[in-house]
C-alpha cells in the first residue's frame, strides 16, 4: 500500500507497518501521544470526535498532495477517535522517501495539514473536573462536566 488515511477507534500502536518500496532510503514517522498537561493545566485524558467521511476524504487529499509535493514513495496517516488516556497514541504519520530530508519535511507538513484541515475535534479533560473542546486551529471552549 502506497498510503492512505484512516480514522479509527482502535489503538494505533497495533497498526501494521507501512509497506516501504525497495527504492526508499528513508522512513520517517511521527507518533502524537496524549500528554498529561496543556497550557499549564493538568490533563487527565482526551476525547476525539470526527466527521469520518469528510475526515478520510480530506486526509486522503493531504497525503496525495504530499506524495507529489515531496516526491514520496509512500505515505499514510491514522487518527484515533473516542476516549484516550495519557500516553495513548492519537495520531500517526509515516512516509517513505528516497532521502531523509524530504521524508522529515513531508512528515511535518502532513501532521500540520491534518491539524489545520481535517474535521477532528479534541476535548481535553482537566484534573479540576472541567473540559475544553478544541477543533483544529480554533480557540478552546471551556464547558462544565
Amino acid at each position: 500500500m502506497r498510503g492512505g488515511f484512516l480514522i479509527t477507534e482502535d489503538r494505533l500502536e497495533g497498526l501494521p507497518g507501512l509497506v516501504v518500496p525497495s527504492a526508499s532510503g528513508a522512513v520517517v514517522s511521527f507518533l502524537g501521544r496524549v500528554r498529561d498537561h496543556n497550557d499549564g493545566r493538568a490533563v487527565t485524558g482526551l476525547e476525539y470526535s470526527a466527521y469520518p467521511e469528510l475526515a478520510v476524504k480530506e486526509g486522503g487529499r493531504i497525503l496525495a498532495e504530499a506524495l507529489t509535493r515531496f516526491g514520496l514513495d509512500a505515505a499514510r496517516a491514522a487518527h484515533r477517535v473516542g476516549d484516550l488516556g495519557i500516553g495513548d497514541a492519537a495520531v500517526v504519520v509515516e512516509v517513505a522517501s528516497g532521502h531523509r530530508g524530504e521524508g522529515f519535511d513531508a512528515c511535518r507538513w502532513i501532521i500540520d495539514e491534518i491539524k489545520s484541515r481535517v474535521p477532528i475535534w479534541k476535548c481535553e479533560h482537566y484534573a479540576e473536573g472541567d473540559r475544553a473542546w478544541v477543533m483544529c486551529h480554533h480557540e478552546p471552549t471551556t464547558t462544565a462536566n
